[in-house]
């Protein structure tokens, strides 16, 4: 009788994520997917990724929710006050600093 050992460098390699997108390349599509902005190709891989990641579904659903609630405003509807708000609260987000 043969017993099979567990093997670390046998382990099988972690599955591609769905639509070869990981998650944070969809969050950073999500805005250009909800504005039909996509190329074919890119879209196709988006709404692959969204169908198999329970994770980025939901996040892409508040996001669709958020812009339902929120509405749309144009830049020129925006009180100039509450725009240096906004800029100020934001102006190292992408840096990573908030």
């Amino acid at each position: 009788m043969s017993t099979r050992r567990w093997l670390p460098w046998r382990r099988r390699p972690a599955a591609s994520p769905p639509g070869g997108l990981v998650c944070v390349e969809v969050v950073e599509l999500v805005t250009e997917y909800l504005e039909d902005a996509l190329p074919p190709a890119v879209r196709v891989r988006f709404e692959t990724h969204i169908a198999g990641c329970e994770d980025c579904s939901a996040y892409l659903e508040q996001m669709r929710m958020t812009l339902r609630v929120v509405g749309h405003l144009e830049p020129d509807e925006l009180d100039p006050q509450m725009e240096r708000d906004l800029l100020d609260a934001f102006k190292d987000w992408k840096n990573g600093d908030v």
